[in-house]
């Protein structure tokens, strides 16, 4: 059963409702906590490790965009949007590099961020599925629908709000919640 992009227009501006609204909805909530956790912050505090792991603030965001550039690419172009690159570019997305602002990082998030909704806006059908690529993570032969893959941009968000906001509380003590 194919999903209408139920799109209301009223003076001239237009405005999703129902499922995709719901689902954009629910992304923005995600990215508003993870952007949260660099409220009022310098660079040099955004690069900084506070636990074992390699994250610091402004690596996540730079996963976090390259993740839900890749998931919006594979709804419009499929698995090879998917492309795997070179471990080590990978590791370096969770890492500010020299010269990287989190200004600079906030804008391509913000990139990221208007092309997904525009493809959620425009997409013809949210149950439209392509294969996904042989990974071993993924299960064999599996396709996901454009809903699946926002659901899974929905949960990465929202698990790395999670991670940044205990970087964050371990950085100076502030919290996204309580």
């Amino acid at each position: 059963m194919a999903t209408e992009a139920a799109i209301m227009t009223t003076n001239g501006e237009t405005t999703l409702t129902g499922e995709r609204a719901d689902l954009l909805a629910g992304l923005r909530k995600s990215r508003h906590f993870l952007r949260f956790t660099l409220r009022d912050l310098t660079d040099g505090q955004a690069s900084r490790r506070t636990t074992v792991s390699e994250l610091c603030l402004g690596g996540l965001i730079k996963h976090v965009t390259e993740v839900e550039r890749r998931w919006a690419g594979f709804i419009v172009e499929g698995p090879s949007a998917m492309e795997t690159d070179d471990p080590e570019e990978w590791a370096e997305q969770f890492r500010m590099g020299e010269g990287e602002t989190v200004a600079g990082l906030l804008e391509a998030y913000d990139e990221v961020v208007r092309r997904t909704e525009e493809i959620v806006g425009t997409l013809p059908d949210l149950d439209a599925t392509w294969p996904l690529p042989e990974r071993p993570w993924f299960e064999p032969g599996a396709r996901w629908s454009a809903r699946t893959v926002l659901l899974q941009i929905i949960a990465e968000t929202s698990q790395h709000a999670g991670h940044a906001d205990i970087i964050r509380e371990a950085l100076d003590g502030a919290k996204s919640m309580g």
